[in-house]
């Protein structure tokens, strides 16, 4: 059990130079007693009723610390446990699909629910979020199992569970999920005025603007400086038939156009290939968005949550300030925590 998980948090914050807040404590304390109750030893689990909450699902506005609260808990977890992007999640699980699809009465669901306990008995995800009609329709019956596996689930998202999926096609096929995650959480509310990411110094901000012949200059020294002595390479990464090939590639180092990325129909298992390869990420030409290129700029939403989940930084070229970014009506608020994130990878430490 978690002993003293808010000395430890208070210890964290001091040692990273955080500054301490009294509501982020209380997701400290609520996660306290979350992990009391879920992981007790087998013995106790006999004697005990079944406890009926095994996820917490923490949601706030961006830049509130959602993540790096989740991250600490995460880390005082000494059970087996998995971190992963959501959709990497649900293409393993499509994958787990596909390879058994000409094996008949078989519960697939239910394979997958039980390789999946043999794995972890705690899955994080951050940045909840359901935009795909397959993974809709599926996700009650696939999260009832895993609840029902005894399986816990922490999440962290920018809505509230009830207003996942809102205004998604056939959205009453997602109802029984959302259900099961009302039924099966602990769903708090981290509110906090200032966005912490964007009160940081950032000493070494790679956000490049506006797009004219001086910033093009900047990025290409940067580009010379980080890259010297590294050796251009031939990189193509063959994703499931397809071949993607990145033209600008120095050991690690990706640079790409946005068009690459997100002009081309691609999604997160692209991006996550790009992201197993790559230690730092060069982005540019980022456009404006709004309703016309909405399709490219929730592409640029996937890229930047996989890119931030694996922790990598960036360097990114565009033509305003990161808070002069226009959105489309339909992702404003994702893209808000789109904009946060930018601002943390383009001043993380990083180290070739």
């Amino acid at each position: 059990m978690l002993k003293n998980l808010e000395d430890k948090f208070n210890f964290y914050c001091d040692s990273e130079n955080l500054e301490l807040n009294h509501n982020q404590f209380l997701v400290i304390k609520k996660l306290q007693n979350y992990h009391k109750k879920n992981f007790r030893s087998l013995f106790s689990n006999f004697f005990l009723k079944e406890n009926k909450k095994k996820g917490f699902y923490l949601y706030g506005d961006v830049g509130v610390g959602k993540t790096m609260i989740l991250d600490f808990f995460f880390s005082q977890v000494k059970q087996k446990k998995m971190r992963l992007h959501f959709n990497e999640f649900m293409l393993s699980f499509h994958d787990f699909v596909q390879e058994r699809k000409n094996k008949k009465d078989q519960n697939i669901i239910n394979l997958f629910v039980k390789n999946l306990k043999s794995k972890a008995s705690l899955i994080y995800f951050d940045e909840f979020q359901v935009t795909n009609i397959v993974d809709a329709m599926i996700l009650g019956k696939l999260f009832e199992e895993i609840f029902k596996a005894n399986i816990k689930i922490i999440s962290t998202s920018n809505i509230r569970i009830l207003d996942l999926y809102k205004d998604g096609l056939q959205r009453d096929q997602f109802k029984p999920f959302i259900n099961i995650m009302q039924e099966k959480s602990i769903e708090h509310e981290l509110k906090i005025e200032d966005d912490y990411r964007k009160s940081k110094e950032n000493q070494k901000q790679r956000y490049f603007f506006p797009l004219n012949k001086e910033t093009y200059f900047n990025i290409n020294k940067f580009f010379r400086t980080i890259t010297k002595n590294k050796k251009k390479l031939n990189k193509i990464l063959n994703i499931k038939g397809r071949d993607f090939e990145i033209h600008n590639y120095y050991e690690g180092i990706s640079r790409f156009d946005f068009k690459d990325l997100c002009d081309q129909n691609l999604g997160a298992e692209d991006y996550l290939e790009v992201a197993k390869v790559s230690k730092f990420i060069v982005i540019e030409n980022t456009p404006q968005f709004n309703d016309v290129n909405s399709n490219q700029q929730l592409r640029f939403i996937t890229l930047i949550d996989i890119i931030y989940d694996k922790s990598i930084p960036m360097a990114i070229t565009a033509n305003q300030n990161l808070d002069k970014f226009s959105s489309s009506r339909s992702l404003e608020k994702e893209f808000k925590r789109t904009i946060s994130r930018l601002y943390e990878l383009t001043s993380k430490d990083y180290n070739l």
